[in-house]
């Protein structure tokens, strides 16, 4: 089986950009992103100091699952990738975090869900910010209704914002549209959820863009591994 381990010159270059970029670099977690990877980038991420594994396939993480038991209470896994209708009872609960509530319909149905078991489920909400085509995610038109909608449901947590960027050649135009994710989470903090203290931005490539707008977690796979098999 092959091993998928961390670039360790690539972690100290995103530590260091942290420390560098970020407003508040305490409160900024790395997300080693782990699709595609075997259980070992799971370990691998651990004995790296990174306790914050996303995963986009709830099918994918169940297999992965049953070989990091002895990790099971020292990681905080999220949920990354589009969750379908079909697989949020598998997903409530097995997760720590729901990163992608992308529609009123899937924050009603993971709710219901939470509720027959019992428990409070953390998510963030998924805002379209590109208004990509290609990207789930709620538009910004008649957004905070919706997140009033989402805030009232008893078996729900509010704990962040989430955006995926449509893919640019030119990274600097992301800057901007995190720029708008952060007045988003301020008006939502305000006005709406004290508690939503999350803001989830940026991945491998464009990073530094979403730390110069107050990220909390960035979503690294591909520099923290290298290309995905």
């Amino acid at each position: 089986m092959r091993q998928h381990k961390i670039n360790q010159q690539a972690l100290k270059q995103i530590n260091s950009d942290i420390k560098l970029y970020s407003p508040q670099p305490s409160l900024v977690q790395v997300i080693a992103v782990t699709k595609k990877f075997n259980y070992t980038a799971i370990n691998s991420a651990y004995k790296s100091k990174i306790t914050c594994i996303g995963e986009n396939k709830v099918q994918e993480f169940l297999s992965k699952k049953k070989e990091i038991k002895e990790l099971e209470n020292k990681i905080e896994t999220h949920l990354i990738g589009h969750l379908q209708t079909n697989k949020v009872n598998k997903a409530v609960g097995f997760f720590d975090v729901i990163q992608t509530v992308d529609s009123l319909k899937i924050a009603e149905k993971i709710n219901k869900k939470a509720e027959e078991k019992n428990i409070k489920q953390k998510v963030y909400i998924q805002i379209n910010i590109g208004k990509d085509p290609k990207k789930y995610g709620f538009d910004t038109e008649g957004l905070y209704k919706k997140i009033e909608e989402i805030t009232e449901k008893k078996q729900l947590k509010l704990k962040g914002l989430m955006t995926i960027l449509p893919f640019e050649n030119d990274v600097k135009f992301a800057q901007p549209l995190f720029a708008k994710m952060k007045k988003i989470q301020h008006k939502v903090i305000s006005s709406i959820n004290p508690d939503c203290e999350f803001l989830s931005m940026g991945m491998s490539r464009d990073y530094i863009y979403a730390l110069k707008e107050g990220a909390t977690h960035l979503r690294i796979g591909t520099k923290l591994y290298g290309q995905r098999p």
